[in-house]
């Protein structure tokens, strides 16, 4: 998405805007796209965010804040975070902005004033860094000026020692990573929870539900024992339900915030969900989990017989099948001390370490078992030393678990009495898979060669297709991840979005005569793409950024105001009429290619006609780029270039993508932004698909590969079509990939089949 406001509302969003919505406001707006019941809401985008640290001045003096911080030492760590959390809380949100909240709010009010606003961070909630709540969600809040104080704890949620610990500890840089704020209309809910689509560990079709009574953070940060149903979703039945004593319940309180209160002892121990809710459920689980084609992690809640979803994300826990699980050697009945839920497999043993309070996490040392009443984001530092986690409440769906699982590291969660039962010091043994606690330390056994052939025979085979299925990367934080996924090559590397996380642009690196660490930033930003895919293609898109998002950075106080930037000064035509500014570009490729990166091809956006390219081309050839031997090609993302793609063919282009998401509405005249026209973006329009018909047939013909790296790619009916009409390959998200190759497969073997089996003659 380009051209980014700073209010955009659920109907606009979609999975690929993370960048602008982060990661909870992505899910969101592509959950309401597909029909499931979504309350309404809008997002405080990451551009105004940035907006606001640009013109309060807080970007450096919070970058030196961070930097050269050391994260593990836990003093110099919190004193770090409150200092950048009270440069933010104290600086003034833009009059513009607020008025711009308030009119949204009022929009969103109509319907009810009572919100929740939660923070979406761009590197939250990922298929690999789904760590749960790091940021700051404010539930219940009435009134404008509550609201505006909400979004401001948010933005500064963004530094707080969670935060800060988790982004170094993932590898993501400080500096490019924002902060969306999702305003949604609060759910009263009367019972809430969480499900797994699927076995968070096994990966089964088995839906895992759990919940209790009010809202639903009393489940999600373990300070309830939820009821926990099971669902096979092979039979269509509930197979398994665990109904335990519910103590408390999270509720609204006044206008803002909550309160943790008694729950009456006559609901206490009531069952939560009827089997038909159970169904109703895993069912919407089914349909996202089609949707995404990975596995999700779901928020709902219930008032009356309305079911409401409040948040979707990827199951970054499931094993794979070469994992080989340790097994309890056999023991004695009365060396279990204590049992509760398996929440995350393994077996580890060691001393105890109770933690009574955060303050605590100081006394944790590498190898100590964690003992506490529940876990919370803060205590993550200290989850990452010890051997295994041990909580008197939570289940399979607390933040316990969930972390526990993303560490790798054994826990067993709702033992209801493990603080009171164990002592500091004492020796025992955890066994996260059954749920159990050993006194002393168990021997372990591993399963023999033989069984470990038998099992790594018995992993599924990669599917190979003959129409290459390459990735969609816009982050290097996600290069392994894309790599993970087997796919053939990288069909779009977005370089704006590193550009942009510079938070600098490339003309305020040319005026200050710093083209060289601009250089060496971009440089080492697409080597990460280009060494998690060693032999394989890596299309880098050249620089489309929008005046709009260049006016919020540092040099960009003199950009152009444009009416509508996504038709105005973007993309190849403002580079070749920015020279400077492209050949700081043209020289980052050619030194990548000079280090043997061979495999770098170079793509120009908005490309509108064949001068464009020879002009492009020419200018990498007086930059001392050998053109004829270096791949360079094109996005076809405007109608002119669909139909003249012949000329382009006869200029020398190496390979051409459709970009769908500008070819549509360029083509259609909807502006995709625009939420009294969304419901028209037709992507099957009959004239766009002439169009895309068109340009396979003439790249097919002259021999260029052509591709297609739009939203369209990860669409399974849309790549259908595509092979059908002979594209050469497709890219899709990070997320699609799984089910665009099968697809992809799926439609080749129809084609050879239906071949085989025409009558001869025919």
């Amino acid at each position: 998405m380009t051209g980014v406001p700073d209010i955009l509302w659920l109907e606009e969003i979609r999975k690929e805007d993370i960048p602008s919505v982060g990661g909870k406001g992505a899910s969101l707006g592509e959950m309401a796209s597909i029909g499931l019941p979504v309350p309404p809401a809008f997002v405080v985008t990451s551009q105004a965010f940035r907006r606001f640290l640009v013109q309060t001045g807080l970007e450096e003096p919070l970058y030196k804040i961070l930097e050269s911080l050391n994260v593990d030492d836990n003093d110099a760590l919190e004193s770090a975070a409150q200092k950048a959390k009270d440069l933010v809380l104290q600086a003034k949100m833009p009059e513009d902005l607020k008025s711009e909240i308030g009119i949204a709010y009022e929009k969103l009010s109509r319907t009810g004033d009572v919100v929740a606003a939660r923070s979406s961070a761009t590197a939250e909630d990922l298929p690999d860094a789904s760590f749960a709540g790091q940021q700051e969600t404010i539930l219940n809040i009435k009134g404008i000026e509550h609201l505006l104080k909400g979004i401001h704890e948010c933005w500064a949620s963004l530094y707080g020692a969670r935060a800060i610990y988790y982004r170094a500890k993932q590898g993501f840089d400080h500096h490019s990573v924002n902060i969306a704020v999702v305003v949604q209309q609060l759910i009263p809910s009367e019972k809430a929870g969480v499900m797994f689509t699927s076995h968070p560990v096994t990966g089964e079709p088995l839906a895992i539900i759990e919940g209790s009574w009010g809202l639903g953070e009393a489940v999600v940060s373990g300070a309830v024992s939820p009821d926990n149903y099971v669902f096979d979703r092979r039979l269509e039945r509930t197979i398994d339900r665990l109904i335990s004593p519910k103590m408390i319940e999270i509720v609204a309180d006044g206008t803002y915030g909550t309160i943790t209160r008694n729950v009456e002892k006559s609901r206490q121990e009531q069952q939560i969900l009827s089997d038909d809710e159970v169904k109703r459920l895993a069912t919407y689980g089914i349909v996202s989990e089609e949707h995404y084609g990975v596995p999700q992690d779901m928020e709902w809640a219930i008032v009356g017989d309305k079911i409401y979803i409040l948040q979707s994300r990827p199951i970054t826990t499931i094993k794979g099948a070469t994992g080989m699980k340790k097994e309890t050697k056999a023991g004695s009945a009365d060396t279990v001390i204590l049992q509760g839920q398996g929440a995350s497999p393994g077996i580890a043993s060691g001393p105890v370490i109770i933690i009574e309070d955060v303050k605590d996490i100081g006394k944790v040392k590498e190898g100590d078992i964690m003992v506490t009443r529940m876990t919370n984001p803060d205590m993550v530092p200290a989850m990452r030393k010890v051997a295994a986690i041990v909580t008197d409440e939570g289940g399979m769906t607390c933040h316990a678990a969930i972390v526990s699982r993303e560490l790798g590291t054994p826990a067993v969660v709702g033992t209801r009495k493990a603080t009171q039962t164990l002592t500091d010091g004492q020796v025992i043994t955890v066994d996260g898979e059954k749920g159990l606690i050993y006194d002393g330390v168990i021997a372990q056994q591993t399963p023999d060669a033989g069984t470990a052939k038998v099992q790594i025979a018995s992993a599924p085979a990669k599917i190979i297709t003959a129409t290459s299925v390459k990735v969609n990367v816009s982050m290097p934080e996600a290069a392994q991840r894309a790599a993970a996924t087997g796919a053939d090559g990288v069909g779009l590397l977005r370089i704006e979005h590193l550009i942009l996380g510079l938070n600098k642009t490339p003309n305020w690196y040319i005026q200050n005569h710093r083209e060289e660490e601009f250089i060496t930033e971009l440089m080492n930003g697409i080597k990460v793409v280009l060494d998690a895919f060693p032999g394989k293609p890596v299309w880098v898109r050249t620089l489309d950024a929008p005046t709009d998002e260049f006016r919020n950075m540092q040099g960009g106080e003199n950009e152009p105001i444009e009416h509508n930037p996504m038709l105005g000064w973007r993309g190849i035509r403002r580079d070749l009429q920015s020279p400077a500014q492209f050949r700081l570009q043209i020289d980052t490729f050619k030194r990548l290619w000079d280090l043997g990166y061979d495999n770098l091809g170079i793509m120009f956006p908005m490309v509108s006609h064949p001068r464009e390219f020879i002009q492009a081309k020419e200018l990498f050839r007086q930059a001392g780029v050998d053109v004829e031997n270096v791949d360079l090609g094109i996005m076809i993302e405007i109608p002119a270039s669909a139909v003249l793609v012949e000329d382009f063919i006869k200029a020398g282009i190496k390979f051409a993508s459709f970009g769908t998401n500008d070819l549509i509405q360029y083509t259609i005249a909807i502006d995709r932004n625009n939420e009294n026209v969304t419901d028209m973006y037709w992507p099957k329009h009959p004239a766009v698909l002439a169009l895309i018909d068109q340009a396979i047939q003439a790249c097919r013909k002259g021999g260029v590969e052509v591709s297609i790296c739009g939203q369209a790619g990860s669409e399974p009916d849309m790549v259908t079509w595509l092979v059908e009409h002979g594209i050469t390959s497709v890219s899709s998200n990070i997320d699609a990939i799984a089910k665009i190759r099968e697809t992809v497969a799926r439609t080749e073997q129809r084609i050879i089949l239906d071949a085989a089996r025409r009558p001869y003659g025919c």
